[in-house]
């Protein structure tokens, strides 16, 4: 076989002809020229027509549409027409639905000139910006909820709509607006922050759609105020918030009821989601979004008991920034904690502390809907309900400057105890002796779980009270009575006994039994271990 080659000569084309710019092209040149006729004329701007550098029309529509700001070392831009919205710099994915600087420069150039601007030209008005946001005034940028900068007693709730429409909380009352973007709060996105539907007022007051909200939510009569509770919790900021834990037999609606209670402060598409495999992937899906809420829990290993007790009251996460040797990124986070799950197991005495377990109550086969019925209902009910709960948080925000004078003892989370408070003198309810009920049957679960705490409970109030002991690990490793048989959990060795025994002592000194650390010997660091007269029979 012969293969046969056909060539063909294709003329070079003449460096004499040149097509004349068309009309659409001479007019974006006009309006290029327009934006950038206030700029020093320079040596870059192209000879052959006189038009600007795509970089230099770039860096104009940054320089006179945009303001930077800087927070936590990071620098935003905020629309000046716009609203309260600080958009990131350069995140190629875009602060979830409002953009990055980046992409709305790529937008405002494709609309003003009709034409699609080169990567170099980006990449040189991005570096010109970010060297002129250098020095660019501070200004806190908030996630969801934010204090107002100037009432101490007012929050604001973000919508995480387009146009940065608001809702502000005061004292007695609530409203729908826009924040101001210089005076009031600027809000940032991220992929996990879902839209919230616009409330409605309530025709019959906050009781009405807390009403709606328990047609939907099958939970025990002392169970629901506490998770309406946790609800106003959420939509305020600067405050620990116990880790709300909706447990209950299998087919009581766990996950249903944990999608329906996050949608209501974290939007009306949020799931909850399944335990990463790392702390690091963990924390940072934490501080991407509002309410961190985990899905159908079997157990609590240690890692993630310490990670969520720091979640509550507040912590940070230091690592090295991508493609750099020498920079970090710091992530902040307190938030909202919402777990689901049959029986989580043994609980750490930290993590204890800060639980608070919401019953879901068995369904018959009557009251049991589809899923389409079911979320039909709620999507109907779901503005309703929201103007309901912000009802109610009006009215606890303006009871809670009392709780200060006039709550006399105060439980772990004292700020949580001051909201519990105002929500009892609103209501009627008693959400402050359940919270603190509930807290005194966990630190009973705390014990039961420890074999150690179990022990030295044991042995401690079998002594005549009062009764003190005092000496080394050691030898109270000796004087307990190990578990019969096997048990990986039974300490091995004195250090870890101390270690288990520095855990449980707040669980222990809640049932009469103080275990503490005396000061370093030349022997060691002896223990003493006492009891108060009456322990052994509290």
């Amino acid at each position: 076989m012969s293969e046969t080659t056909t060539q063909r000569t294709v003329p070079a084309p003449s460096a004499e002809r040149e097509d004349p710019p068309s009309a659409a092209y001479a007019g974006a040149a006009q309006t290029a020229a327009a934006m950038t006729a206030h700029l020093p004329q320079r040596e870059e701007r192209e000879t052959d027509s006189g038009r600007p550098r795509q970089a230099d029309i770039l860096r104009a529509i940054g320089e006179t549409g945009y303001r930077f700001v800087r927070c936590d070392q990071t620098i935003y831009a905020v629309a000046v027409d716009g609203g309260p919205i600080a958009r990131p710099i350069r995140a190629k994915g875009g602060g979830g639905a409002t953009g990055s600087l980046r992409q709305c420069l790529i937008r405002e150039y494709i609309r003003s000139t009709g034409r699609t601007p080169s990567q170099a030209a980006l990449a040189d008005a991005m570096a010109s910006l970010e060297a002129i946001a250098m020095e660019s005034p501070s200004q806190d940028i908030f996630l969801r909820v934010a204090a107002d900068p100037v009432d101490r007693w007012t929050t604001w709730l973000d919508l995480g709509r387009n146009d940065g429409v608001s809702v502000c909380i005061e004292p007695g009352r609530w409203s729908v607006l826009s924040p101001d973007p210089v005076d009031g709060p600027l809000w940032r996105r991220s992929r996990l922050l879902r839209e919230m539907p616009i409330p409605d007022h309530p025709r019959g007051g906050w009781q009405q759609g807390i009403e709606l909200l328990r047609q939907v939510l099958p939970m025990s009569p002392d169970s629901y105020p506490m998770a309406v509770a946790w609800l106003l919790a959420a939509m305020r900021p600067n405050m620990p918030r116990p880790v709300a834990y909706l447990t209950g037999e299998q087919g009581t609606g766990k996950s249903t009821g944990g999608r329906m209670m996050l949608r209501l402060v974290d939007g009306i598409d949020a799931h909850l989601r399944s335990v990463p495999k790392t702390e690091d992937d963990l924390a940072v899906t934490t501080a991407a979004g509002w309410c961190l809420a985990l899905d159908n829990l079997s157990g609590i290993p240690l890692w993630l008991s310490d990670f969520l007790s720091r979640v509550v009251t507040g912590d940070a996460l230091t690592k090295r920034e991508l493609y750099s040797d020498d920079d970090v990124v710091v992530l902040l986070y307190q938030r909202p904690v919402l777990l689901t799950g049959i029986d989580v197991g043994a609980l750490q005495g930290d993590l204890a502390e800060r639980m608070m377990p919401i019953q879901l109550e068995p369904m018959t086969g009557k009251q049991r809907r589809t899923e389409r019925k079911l979320w039909e209902t709620y999507g109907k009910a779901h503005p309703e309900i929201l103007g309901g709960l912000l009802d109610l948080a009006a009215l606890v925000w303006q009871k809670i400057p009392e709780a200060e004078a006039k709550l006399t003892e105060r439980p772990r989370m004292a700020d949580w105890a001051e909201l519990l408070w105002a929500l009892d003198q609103v209501t009627g309810w008693s959400t402050l002796t359940t919270y603190t009920g509930a807290q005194e049957a966990l630190i009973d679960d705390v014990i039961d779980g420890d074999p150690v705490a179990t022990a030295v409970l044991r042995w401690a109030l079998a002594q005549p009270s009062p009764w003190t002991w005092e000496g080394p690990a050691a030898q109270l490793l000796e004087l307990l009575q190990a578990p019969a048989g096997p048990d990986k959990d039974w300490p091995r060795t004195p250090a870890v006994l101390s270690s288990r025994l520095v855990r449980a002592a707040p669980a222990l000194r809640r049932r009469g039994v103080d275990v503490r650390k005396l000061q370093r010997t030349k022997t060691g660091r002896p223990l003493r271990i006492s009891t108060e007269p009456g322990a052994a029979n509290g």
